[in-house]
């Protein structure tokens, strides 16, 4: 195997940096996309955040791989909205800036735990007196990575 084809996709994260935190965003920077769901399962969530992604480093706006967030939202069964972080506005995407304070939790498993990390998101917030306004979704690394690192890390970002 080449260097090119070990190359990194997803980096490893680093999970002390995201687990049981408590983040303020002030105006910070995204672009917005939607995808098709049918359940909540996302029907076309890989070309969504390909095209995305092209648009953000066309423009030179994307982050340091260390610094990358793709937050999922999921306003009904059928449609999921997809937030990419930017270093600076880019042209043809919604712009958008989120602005808020987030409890956040790691989790480890399937896509098909999710209502199981909510519920437990749901007392990790209440046990910290606080009330959940909406959550966002943060998978950490593709299908292919998490197999290559043994995890399938989620962040919950719960907007308090």
């Amino acid at each position: 195997m080449t260097n090119k084809e070990e190359a990194e996709c997803c980096p490893k994260l680093d999970t002390k940096k995201w687990d049981n935190k408590k983040i303020v965003w002030k105006n910070k920077l995204f672009i917005q996309d939607t995808a098709v769901q049918l359940f909540h399962m996302p029907l076309n969530f890989g070309p969504v955040v390909a095209r995305m992604f092209a648009k953000l480093t066309k423009a030179g706006a994307d982050p340091k791989p260390e610094d990358f967030l793709l937050l999922s939202y999921d306003p009904s069964p059928w449609k999921a909205e997809i937030y990419m972080n930017a270093t600076k506005n880019v042209p043809g995407a919604a712009n958008v800036r989120l602005s808020g304070t987030f409890l956040t939790k790691v989790f480890d498993g399937p896509y098909n735990v999710v209502p199981e990390w909510i519920k437990k998101m749901d007392e990790y917030v209440k046990d910290k007196k606080e009330t959940v306004k909406k959550y966002y979704l943060y998978f950490t690394t593709c299908p292919k990575c998490a197999k290559k690192y043994g995890h399938n890390y989620a962040i919950v970002f719960a907007q308090i």
